[in-house]
């Protein structure tokens, strides 16, 4: 499974990643997390409000940081 976290570097950019690392961790998952910084390739997303996140190359959050059942239920499916 592949998400991208999408924003400049932000706390809640950091805060979301760090989530879902947590997450992931907890859950036994095998995810690659990648930080996307450049404000081009993130509009591409049309993602107008950071942090976003990316799972599988579909939009499932924006503009927030995302609770932890929300980020469980991306990585169990």
């Amino acid at each position: 499974m592949e998400i991208k976290v999408l924003g400049t570097g932000c706390k809640k950019c950091k805060a979301t990643k760090k989530l879902i690392k947590e997450v992931a961790e907890e859950l036994g998952s095998d995810v690659q997390i990648e930080e996307v910084k450049d404000l081009v390739e993130i509009t591409e997303y049309n993602v107008m409000s950071t942090p976003g996140v990316i799972v599988d190359g579909e939009v499932v959050s924006s503009g927030k940081v995302p609770s932890r059942k929300e980020v469980e239920s991306w990585i169990e499916g």
